[in-house]
């Protein structure tokens, strides 16, 4: 049965306030909202839009917060900061077209919530924005699956996540770090990518009908900023959690896992050395690369990532 969950930046490994940017209206979408004809359809939707509010309020913190010479300090190259401002107004606009489709369908978009994000430079920035945004490319290829109603939103899907992914490209490539470190990026579900989410939420005046895991939370080794090198196989990867938080009672003696996904249906179980009762490590398997998220269960094996949250 699933515990927790968390995400890691494998490089493999790995407060804001902000106000919305100006708008360009040459972006504004022109074309015909895709239609919502199922429930399905609308929960990949909403949650998207969720994710896309976390964004904006992100990139438009990282652009407000600091200045054209505290990027370059940092060692970004010219025009760092105006790009990270582009970031923005494109997660605008995805956020005002998903808004827009589900209202032309009836449907009410959730609001944005209340964030906090935890960096202090424009380093750590860009560093939480990777993350971040792997996190939502990951969202977007695993509900991609799901569209199935309609070609057209499947399309308006994928064009989305496609631009992500370049900005996710471009980060990397601002600290020096590959823009493309594997061969496929990692698909993850709605419960994966909503409890890393709240990672960074102080309140929401409305939240998904999806469930809340008990948190696992990485305690490194921390990448460099620039991910460079790459964490080697072998390395040993610690994590914490509260045992008073499962959702069921587990035997203290019992054996747990790390669920490890990673790239294409990639699910590494991984028996974990327990340090204590509140931390356990493992090693990074063979093959492992790019972003990565962990699961702290008592399988072995033989669950895919939907299960994962379900037993």
């Amino acid at each position: 049965m699933i515990f927790s969950t968390a995400a890691l930046a494998l490089g493999l490994l790995p407060l804001a306030s902000s106000h919305p940017l100006e708008k360009r209206s040459h972006d504004q979408p022109q074309n015909a909202l895709p239609p919502i004809n199922s429930v399905v359809d609308e929960n990949v939707a909403q949650l998207a839009l969720y994710l896309e509010h976390l964004e904006l309020n992100l990139y438009t913190g990282g652009f407000n917060n600091f200045t054209d010479e505290q990027y370059t300090a940092a060692g970004f190259p010219p025009g760092f900061r105006e790009n990270v401002g582009v970031i923005a107004q494109h997660e605008q606009v995805h956020s005002d077209t998903l808004s827009a489709i589900l209202t032309a369908a009836g449907r009410t978009p959730v609001p944005p919530c209340v964030y906090k994000f935890p960096y202090n430079d424009p380093v750590s920035f860009v560093d939480l924005a990777n993350q971040i945004t792997s996190t939502g490319i990951g969202a977007y290829l695993g509900g991609a699956s799901l569209l199935t109603d309609d070609p057209a939103l499947l399309t308006a899907a994928s064009s989305i996540v496609t631009v992500e992914a370049r900005h996710d490209a471009y980060l990397r490539a601002g600290v020096g770090a590959s823009p493309f470190p594997t061969s496929f990026d990692t698909a993850i579900t709605a419960a994966y990518a909503y409890n890393i989410a709240q990672l960074f939420i102080v309140s929401c005046p409305q939240q998904l009908p999806i469930p809340i895991l008990p948190r696992l939370n990485f305690l490194g080794p921390t990448p460099p900023p620039n991910l460079q090198p790459p964490t080697p196989a072998g390395t040993l990867l610690n994590f914490g959690f509260d045992p008073s938080t499962f959702l069921v009672g587990v035997d203290p003696n019992a054996p747990l896992y790390i669920a490890l996904i990673n790239q294409v249906t990639n699910i590494t179980f991984i028996e974990a050395t327990k340090v204590g009762n509140k931390q356990v490590t493992v090693p990074v398997p063979e093959g492992a690369g790019n972003a990565a998220f962990a699961v702290l269960t008592t399988f072995s094996g033989g669950l895919n990532e939907t299960q994962l949250t379900e037993f």
